[in-house]
């Protein structure tokens, strides 16, 4: 099933059984992973690359509020799935920050964009312990809202990650795209969690609206800065500035990259007062990939 034909399956597509959450500690040996890990396609490399500059300070962050929101689950099946999707998502962090040391030591330092994921996550999305107790709430189910949101964006991208058999064709490093197939798993997996949660503390219908248009269009912009940063901190692709969304488009058809106009229909999908995740992506193939993961097989 190509990426296109599992994105636009129809909401109506059967709901697959409820699978119990457990976090995977997983190892990667990243001393032979090659910077541009995608033979002669440093763009799609970098590209891909930018989920490490973004996952390690957002997936702290959702663990954070995640961890507020317990003391307001009322539901106990909801509580053991919530706490299995901060399991996962700690392990998620801590994968993707040993990618992040293993470009430093390609020559690529990731600090200054990292110091803008710690500005964005910890004082703009923080804490802020000077709201009373109405507007405390109301805080939290803006943010569990908004992690919803970026959920159903790396659920996307995690079922992208399953599909992309022409990454393989193009021979893309194992172990790398075994990390990005174990960790698109997992949110495949877990990527009902953060919706129920949110449904749970009453948000509301706007809210979802609001979190979806606002974290698409945030997730874009810092997409496009990580490429850009990739793209002039290599010197291979340092003069290559011209072309990059051309290059992007060219590459998507390719399959090398998940397409803009699929991800944005699945947007609109989730949007729809009628949506749940579980619509969508393929929990079995999921399952089944982590069965076989490399990674997940030699899990502690």
């Amino acid at each position: 099933m190509t990426p296109i034909q599992q994105q636009d399956r129809p909401a109506t597509a059967a709901v697959p059984p409820e699978v119990a959450l457990h976090p995977r500690n997983v190892h990667f040996d990243w001393s032979s992973v090659p910077l541009h890990w995608i033979p002669g396609e440093a763009f799609a490399s970098h590209t891909i690359n930018v989920l490490h500059l973004l996952l390690p300070e957002g997936e702290t962050w959702f663990i954070r509020v995640f961890e507020e929101a317990l003391p307001h689950i009322r539901d106990e099946a909801l509580r053991e799935a919530v706490l299995g999707f901060i399991g996962q998502e700690a392990l998620h962090a801590e994968a993707h920050s040993h990618v992040l040391d293993h470009l430093g030591e390609q020559g690529i330092d990731c600090e200054p964009y990292q110091r803008q994921m710690r500005w964005l996550f910890h004082k703009m999305l923080g804490d802020r312990p000077e709201l009373d107790g109405p507007r405390q709430m109301r805080y939290l189910q803006e943010r569990v809202a908004l992690v919803s949101a970026i959920e159903h964006f790396t659920a996307f991208l995690g079922q992208w990650a399953l599909d992309a058999v022409a990454l393989e064709k193009a021979g893309a490093d194992p172990t790398m795209l075994d990390l990005l197939r174990w960790h698109g798993a997992e949110e495949v997996e877990h990527r009902a969690v953060a919706f129920d949660l949110a449904q749970h503390l009453a948000g509301g219908y706007p809210l979802r609206v609001k979190s979806a248009l606002m974290s698409i269009s945030t997730l874009i912009i810092l997409w496009w800065r990580g490429v850009r940063f990739f793209l002039e901190a290599d010197p291979v692709t340092r003069d290559d500035r011209r072309a990059r969304l051309r290059r992007y488009v060219s590459d998507s058809h390719r399959e090398l990259l998940p397409r803009i106009w699929t991800m944005l229909r699945s947007y609109a999908r989730y949007i729809r007062p009628s949506y749940h995740p579980l619509q969508d992506f393929n929990t079995a193939q999921a399952v089944a990939y982590l069965a076989t993961s490399p990674a997940a097989r030699g899990a502690h």
